[in-house]
């Protein structure tokens, strides 16, 4: 059930100069860098911070900009030359901690990744074609249309990712909701040396993750839980492919077990309807794993701030 919601704005306002607006656009990924809650944006070219009180929004400005354009969107006519990073993990390796955000995939801009250490105030952007061309070639995973929209650290030595089956056909090839496993030790020498060889993608997995009023839901975000688990988000989005965006009619919060089986429930409003904004980036309320959630929601339109969510997961499955 959601707890509270908030709308997102920089502290600092807007920044015309680096164009950037007054507030979080478009957030699709959340993760906890240290004591900063970092957001991802699809079409802004910002990782938005939030302080460890959640009170204080900051923001790094990322090394993307084409035309003078730190924003992108249909209005401008410059929606697909955005990043569109649609999730991020911290994954910590030999005692340091790094923050990944990925691009979605779904066009050759989006093939990029971000990077930010711990307690910089700089990342930098990866061209990551090679790594996206190896994942696009293992059509279990991809389907017939790249659309990452998650990434979580499993086990210490793996990062797993999702893959949102939202897509259209394309010939023989369906959309597919489907995760598999990255070594991690291989992703950050190859995030540090992109010359290296790509690290190979095993055990992928595909899922049928249920529907809304007929429309399927799909992977959104994910990010590990306790027991093992993985928690993961999922919209019902009746969009045309995985470019376009489409209407909302339901979201879902499930866990995945250490056994491999998937329970969900429908995320609602204090008053018991379905809740139907776009929930794209999942974090734990910090002291509470398991038991309260932090969710940001995609709006879908450039002139409305990105929602903090708060959510209360009495009666939600958990991993045990």
């Amino acid at each position: 059930m959601v707890r509270t919601r908030r709308e997102l704005f920089y502290d600092a306002g807007a920044d015309p100069a680096i164009d950037r607006p007054a507030h979080v656009r478009s957030g699709s990924g959340l993760a906890w860098l240290g004591s900063r809650l970092v957001i991802a944006q699809d079409d802004a070219s910002f990782l938005a911070l939030l302080d460890a009180s959640l009170a204080h929004v900051s923001s790094i400005t990322l090394d993307h900009v084409v035309d003078g354009a730190r924003q992108f969107d249909a209005v401008r006519g410059n929606k697909k030359q955005k990043l569109d990073l649609e999730a991020c993990s911290v994954l910590t390796c030999d005692g340091r901690e790094v923050l990944v955000a990925w691009g979605s995939g779904s066009l050759p801009a989006r093939e990029r990744l971000v990077v930010l250490e711990r307690d910089a105030d700089r990342a930098r952007v990866v061209e990551a074609q090679s790594l996206y061309a190896s994942l696009r070639a293992r059509i279990e995973f991809a389907g017939s249309e790249m659309n990452i929209e998650g990434a979580a650290p499993i086990g210490g030595d793996r990062v797993r990712i999702f893959q949102r089956g939202n897509g259209a056909p394309h010939g023989d090839l369906v959309p597919i909701d489907a995760m598999g496993d990255l070594d991690l030790r291989a992703l950050l020498a190859w995030i540090a040396d992109p010359t290296r060889p790509v690290p190979a993608l095993r055990d992928v997995v595909q899922w049928d993750l249920g529907r809304v009023s007929d429309v399927r839901l799909t992977f959104t975000d994910a990010c590990p839980a306790p027991g093992g688990s993985i928690a993961y988000l999922a919209a019902a989005e009746a969009s045309p492919d995985a470019i376009e965006d489409g209407v909302v009619v339901g979201v879902a919060m499930g866990v995945i077990d250490a056994r491999g089986e998937a329970r969900y429930a429908l995320v609602t409003t204090p008053d018991g309807a379905p809740f139907v904004g776009k929930c794209e980036g999942l974090a734990w309320v910090p002291g509470a794993t398991g038991k309260r959630a932090l969710v940001v929601v995609d709006r879908d339109d450039p002139g409305a701030p990105s929602e903090l969510l708060e959510l209360d997961l009495e009666g939600f499955p958990n991993g045990s």
